[in-house]
């Protein structure tokens, strides 16, 4: 998780947390938040690769406090590793909490997205422009 109060990387997904996405307790499911940091990853991963990306690996992901209902879920991708054919992205996931300002870092995770041809096979990710 990021020690620091303000998030690391570009903001990429912000998302409002509905009743539907809750449990009885008003807790948001932790695989909700972990559907958006994917959309997330694969939005920004895609970007850099000028084409079609797919999750691979999801790593070291923990959850440090809830978000709740009407919390705006701000989802923040920090590119750190281009490889061969492989993207590495540090996320993170912070709830602007309900009508206020202050944001909380919820979880954070490593993702790790594969760059695909028009066939569905590994291609490599080409040069940053």
């Amino acid at each position: 998780m990021n020690d620091s109060s303000a998030p690391k990387g570009a903001l990429t997904l912000r998302t409002l947390a509905m009743p539907a996405d809750a449990n009885a307790a008003g807790d948001i499911f932790g695989g909700w938040v972990m559907a958006q940091m994917d959309l997330a990853s694969g939005i920004r991963a895609a970007e850099r690769a000028r084409g079609r990306v797919v999750t691979a690996a999801v790593r070291e992901m923990a959850f440090a406090l809830p978000v709740k209902i009407g919390d705006t879920l701000c989802v923040y991708t920090d590119i750190v590793k281009v490889g061969r054919t492989s993207i590495t992205l540090s996320v993170e996931s912070w709830a602007q909490r309900y009508l206020t300002h202050r944001m909380e870092q919820v979880t954070a995770a490593t993702f790790v997205m594969v760059a695909l041809d028009q066939d569905g096979k590994p291609t490599p990710v080409p040069p940053e422009v």
